[in-house]
């Protein structure tokens, strides 16, 4: 379980990484608090931060929940296929947002797969299988 601990501390990082970046953003192109438009380039960084949110919202749970039920060293490689995806996706998106798919793929597909293999496992203890 240790590894799938520290898949999740490590995409809580990640995600202060990406915060920062934002934070470093808004001085770059003076976009002040609260605001949230105004310069394209900085629409980019918040865009991947709020993404990240929404997608933390369901990899973290369904992480904790695939590794109490299947191999927990297979749900950490899984989950950092995630983390992995969610760099590639920050830098496509940043430089380019059209170019972010292979990085969206890598981050959505295994959030798609932990969390049905999640569902999974407490469907099957349910049953009493």
């Amino acid at each position: 379980m240790a590894w799938v601990q520290l898949v999740a501390l490590l995409a809580l990082f990640e995600y202060m990484g990406f915060v920062i970046a934002v934070g470093r953003a808004r001085t770059r192109y003076g976009i002040h608090a609260p605001g949230t438009t105004g310069n394209e380039s900085f629409e980019r960084y918040f865009r991947v931060q709020q993404n990240t949110i929404e997608l933390l919202i369901m990899f973290l749970p369904s992480l904790a929940i695939a590794a109490t039920y299947w191999n927990p060293g297979w749900v950490a490689a899984i989950g950092a296929v995630y983390l992995v995806g969610r760099l590639v996706y920050f830098s496509a998106y940043v430089r380019e947002p059209r170019s972010r798919s292979l990085g969206y793929g890598l981050s959505v597909v295994p959030v798609l797969v932990l969390a049905l293999g999640a569902i999974t496992g407490v469907v099957r203890a349910l049953l009493g299988a």
